[in-house]
């Protein structure tokens, strides 16, 4: 039932491809022009505070929790052979728009400082009916970017349909960076020891790609359920419903399922993700997280990362303790609020990690800002007459750094966009 046209190559190190940032375009006047009047956050949020104590650390301890095997094997065996990602991508339906077709309205809505050199708008569509989310693509899964023969971008996406939430993710052929194709595969978690399944109802704030195991924050930020790449099932039924139909099973239109195969659930009962993604540059790898602290909250946001297990039988899963239990290597406080995206990563020759955070903005239509931060202080890009700080996206989600490339991706509601991480690190100087 596995899926074996991948790749398995370890290539770090590899020089970043440089020609990927040529190709920056400019962005309208009016997303220039932001207003001073627009709410700020303090001009220096201070270092990164290592958290230590155990009462800090304790409640961001994550219980794994697997479904059984057979309840995935009688799934697959209901609804036939489990399909790979190359299936989903060459049934791809939707192209995106490159930065040229997109409307001044949502080009606007992309960062002024540092500017995106790749921007793509979604099909209208899609954007009417749902909300997107976080991103991750095949450079998190493994390091020399690609899945199998394929360049693969990840977007999620939550929807209301019947008044119950559908989380849904966009499959992205990026092969041809000047023409993007998608199709979509619902998230569902199996029920009745495999016999149905359900929608995943949530908002996906967070996404990662590691291995053949995808990542998705749910249940209001205090889970992680787990998908198998290897695992996606093609629905028979084109129908309204969700599940199990008469004459076979159905995903509200959609033609692709990717089935829940465990879930990771924080232990402390206040404790939430806001925010993950990857982090290549640590040995192991690593998922890091935020919290979710708004900008009127006077606690600090806390940030924080879990190794993932280096066994070939927990491939894309968690490092966990003999009881299950997956425990945060490290954790730290911050005074930068409404985080909607956190990164993490450590250049060659570097003695710390650094931690970049993508703050909302305050208001409806205003941009956000990009901080870096570790635990020796804090920078920001500031642009426009007055150097505001507020350059980036408003409403941008989440962070994802292609190692291969060199490329942070992330989405601001109808716009995906990219940029090299140089180019960020530069801005903040």
């Amino acid at each position: 039932m596995t899926y074996r046209g991948r790749h398995r190559r370890r290539r770090r190190g590899r020089a970043l491809r440089a020609a990927l940032a040529s190709t920056a375009f400019a962005l309208t006047a009016a997303a220039a022009l932001i207003s001073t009047s627009q709410a700020t956050v303090a001009d220096d949020p201070g270092a990164l505070k290592p958290l230590t104590a155990a009462d800090a650390t304790a409640p961001l301890r994550l219980s794994e929790d697997l479904v059984p095997r057979r309840s995935l094997d009688r799934l697959s065996d209901a609804m036939g052979e489990p399909v790979g990602v190359g299936t989903v991508l060459a049934d791809a339906d939707r192209t995106l728009r490159t930065a040229d077709d997109c409307s001044s309205d949502e080009r606007e809505a992309l960062p002024v400082e540092p500017a995106a050199t790749r921007a793509y708008c979604w099909h209208a569509d899609d954007t009417r009916t749902a909300s997107a989310g976080a991103v991750t693509t095949s450079g998190d899964a493994d390091d020399d970017g690609r899945w199998g023969a394929n360049r693969v971008i990840l977007s999620g996406w939550s929807r209301t349909a019947g008044g119950d939430d559908q989380a849904r993710i966009a499959f992205v052929d990026a092969g041809d960076p000047d023409r993007l194709t998608y199709t979509w595969a619902m998230l569902v978690v199996p029920v009745d020891d495999g016999r149905d399944y359900r929608a995943l109802g949530s908002d996906v704030s967070g996404l990662v790609w590691y291995e053949d195991k995808l990542l998705v924050t749910a249940d209001e930020g205090r889970s992680l359920y787990v998908c198998d790449l290897d695992r996606i099932q093609r629905t028979d039924v084109d129908a309204d419903a969700v599940g199990r139909v008469p004459g076979g099973f159905a995903a509200d239109g959609d033609r692709y399922v990717l089935p829940a195969v465990g879930a990771y659930r924080l232990t402390g009962d206040e404790a939430r993700f806001a925010a993950v993604s990857l982090d290549r540059s640590t040995a192991p790898d690593s998922l890091v997280a935020s919290g979710p602290v708004a900008g009127d909250d006077e606690r600090p946001t806390g940030l924080w990362r879990y190794s993932f297990s280096g066994e070939r039988s927990r491939m894309g899963l968690l490092a966990t303790s003999p009881d299950g239990t997956a425990h945060p290597d490290a954790a730290y406080a911050t005074r930068v609020a409404d985080v909607r995206g956190v990164l993490s990563h450590r250049a060659p020759g570097t003695a710390r990690s650094r931690w970049y955070l993508a703050r909302e903005s305050d208001g409806p239509a205003g941009h956000g800002s990009l901080w870096r931060q570790d635990t020796d202080g804090i920078r920001t890009a500031r642009c426009g007459a007055d150097r505001t700080y507020l350059c980036w996206s408003g409403s941008a989600q989440s962070l994802s750094l292609w190692a291969e490339t060199g490329e942070v991706w992330s989405q601001s509601g109808r716009v995906l966009f990219a940029l090299p991480l140089n180019t960020i690190d530069s801005s903040l100087e």
